[in-house]
């Protein structure tokens, strides 16, 4: 009887089981996908090109955001200076001319971009206004480095991580694939090719914040959650396609524009691009690097086209015991997109 009963309960658990087996929903196994096709899993998303389709609210404050920054931004500056230069032409900027940038971007998606030694030279303290902020673009395979640097004594307190963005290329035929990035579990060229079964494909950004900005309360500073962490390549590059022109993708320069309401936007790319894939001025953006091919930025001008074009806000801070009033030069916002941005609770 007692073989019986097991018997029974064991083809019953059995019975379960399979049950439970054939009731799963379907999963979408990118990775094991990956490992068979060589297809990325991000040739599926259908709304890459349009991301805001199905949000209309959403969409519209884009529009409204980029047409605001396109009335009150400044012409577009390049700045045309060696590796080896970019360090004194900032400390002459910050010496005579006692000037500052609301946003400095650094780095390109461009592998050459991350000099380690570069960045710990760079008088960004001084440069950054404050409230400002920061953004830092590296490989994978790099930002367990740039973590390192965010976290030690130079830069530890005086940024705060804030944020992590994402970019990710379509997939390996897009100038914005990091090359020679695979984690290599084959040293052996004869036990193998050298090369990992997967890839890394990101890259990483680290938005840092210095001073002291509340996003409940400085609306007139940043607008938080209109762009996500995650910003993605629009496209496959075929044979013979121009539409890669550029080494920045605009949606990085948007995330930028859209989060924070300052006009003063620096960039500053290290090393050259190449013209394969180069680095295009931008209006309201100062860019700096060595193969830009225009150079036309004068700190004179750049202030009064600052002036000219913002609402201009002036600020106490405490200087050595005496407060100071120093300028903000802002994006004015309209009531209509006051009304559409995502609200943070006070």
């Amino acid at each position: 009887m007692s073989l019986t009963l097991g018997s029974s309960a064991h083809t019953s658990d059995v019975g379960a089981a399979q049950s439970t087996k054939r009731q799963r929903p379907i999963e979408n196994d990118y990775s094991n996908n990956y490992l068979h096709t060589r297809a990325l899993s991000t040739q599926y998303i259908r709304n890459i090109v349009r991301p805001t389709e199905g949000y209309p609210k959403l969409q519209k404050l884009k529009e409204l955001k980029s047409q605001q920054v396109a009335s009150h931004c400044t012409k577009p500056y390049g700045v045309h200076v060696e590796t080896n230069q970019i360090v004194p032409t900032l400390n002459r900027w910050v010496n005579q001319y006692a000037l500052q940038f609301d946003v400095i971007m650094i780095g390109a998606l461009v592998e050459n971009q991350f000099l380690l030694p570069l960045l710990n030279l760079l008088p960004l303290y001084k440069l950054c206004a404050k409230p400002g902020f920061l953004f830092i673009w590296t490989t994978t395979a790099n930002i367990k480095q740039l973590t390192a640097l965010l976290n030690g004594d130079k830069w530890n307190k005086k940024f705060r991580r804030s944020e992590e963005l994402v970019f990710v290329p379509v997939d390996e035929n897009s100038p914005y694939f990091p090359q020679g990035q695979n984690d290599g579990f084959y040293s052996d060229p004869s036990n193998g090719n050298c090369q990992s079964l997967l890839s890394r494909k990101q890259w990483h950004c680290w938005m840092c914040i210095t001073g002291t900005v509340r996003r409940s309360t400085d609306t007139d500073l940043i607008h938080c959650n209109i762009d996500t962490d995650l910003q993605m390549d629009l496209k496959s590059k075929s044979a013979g396609d121009d539409g890669y022109n550029n080494a920045v993708p605009e949606a990085i320069y948007r995330v930028a524009e859209n989060f924070s309401n300052s006009n003063r936007r620096l960039h500053i790319i290290p090393c050259k691009t190449g013209y394969r894939l180069p680095v295009k001025i931008r209006k309201g953006w100062v860019i700096m690097l060595p193969d830009v091919l225009v150079d036309n930025f004068d700190p004179v001008s750049y202030e009064m086209q600052l002036h000219a074009n913002s609402m201009v806000k002036y600020k106490s801070i405490n200087s050595s015991g005496m407060l100071k009033q120093v300028p903000q030069y802002l994006v004015p916002q309209t009531s209509e997109i006051e009304a559409l941005r995502p609200k943070s609770p006070v």
